[in-house]
């Protein structure tokens, strides 16, 4: 690949992401939503006393804590943020 001159290598890394788009790349968007739902519901499963729902005794909850740190900046705002019925078509 070396011995190409600079233009190929932009022709081909075109036509890999073209490649991409037309195979991939829904598949992968929609991987990403799923884990988003899933590790929503699963947040909401854990720390669901602090919502009023207790279906997780707290004592399995607070060890689960430290695995949760990390999402806990992002989790509301991906849980109140405002929705358009547009969001649900895609």
């Amino acid at each position: 690949m070396s011995d190409m001159p600079p233009s190929w290598h932009k022709i081909a890394k075109a036509a890999k992401e073209v490649l991409y788009g037309m195979t991939l790349h829904g598949f992968m968007r929609f991987n990403l939503q799923q884990k988003g739902h899933l590790e929503n519901l699963l947040i909401i499963v854990t720390f669901g006393d602090l919502l009023g729902v207790p279906i997780m005794p707290p004592y399995y909850a607070l060890r689960l804590v430290p695995y949760f740190i990390p999402q806990m900046k992002t989790w509301p705002r991906r849980i109140l943020r405002e929705r358009d019925f547009t969001d649900f078509l895609g």
